[in-house]
This record gives structure tokens, sequence and C-alpha cells, in this order.
């Protein structure tokens, strides 16, 4: 029988290195959020979504992949492909980021 051992990686860890991969990659408006533990435990999936300050997160554009065991970003959605998926969310939400503030 398999033992599971505890990630050397925490969650929080996992988010971050997920971020600064983004920071490197897509720049401001784009944030990981809400990591979840594979179920071997060997990875963290770290959901990508499109951020604006005025409404929040608007919705979800990719997943980076982080390593249990190291921070080291293993897989992503491609770049572009999160790009075009943002540039479909903003049109859809358009007038809602736009929006004067009141």
């Amino acid at each position: 029988m398999a033992t599971k051992t505890a990630p050397n990686v925490t969650a929080l860890e996992a988010q971050g290195a997920a971020n600064f991969f983004l920071s490197e990659h897509l720049g401001d408006r784009f944030l990981a959020v809400r990591p979840q533990l594979d179920e071997g435990g060997d990875v963290w999936r770290v959901p990508v979504v499109l951020t604006y300050a005025v409404i929040g997160p608007v919705g979800e554009v990719g997943e980076i992949v982080v390593s249990a065991g190291s921070e080291e970003v293993v897989s992503h959605t491609p770049v572009e492909e999160m790009k075009e998926r943002a540039r479909a969310l903003y049109e859809q939400r358009r007038d809602e980021i736009e929006a004067p503030l009141p």
C-alpha cells in the first residue's frame, strides 16, 4: 500500500510561484487563485483568472501546474491562449470594465 506524504510546497507557495510566472509573462491583469493539490499529490493545479481592480475576477483563462516538491512551473496553458481567452472575456464585459467609477 502506497503512503501519501505531505507536499514540500504549500498552497500559498504554489500560488506565489504561479503569480510570479504570470508577472513575468502576462502582466498585472492575470491572477493565480485557489491552488488544488492534484490527486497524486505531485503537483498543485492553480487556475488563472483575468481580474480588474474595480470589478474583481472576470473569468478563468487558464491553469498553471506547479511542482509540489520544488515550486517549479511544470506546465501551463499556452500564454497566447490565455491572452485570447482574456480578450474574449474583456469583450463580453467591456461595458462593466470601462464604466466610470461612482
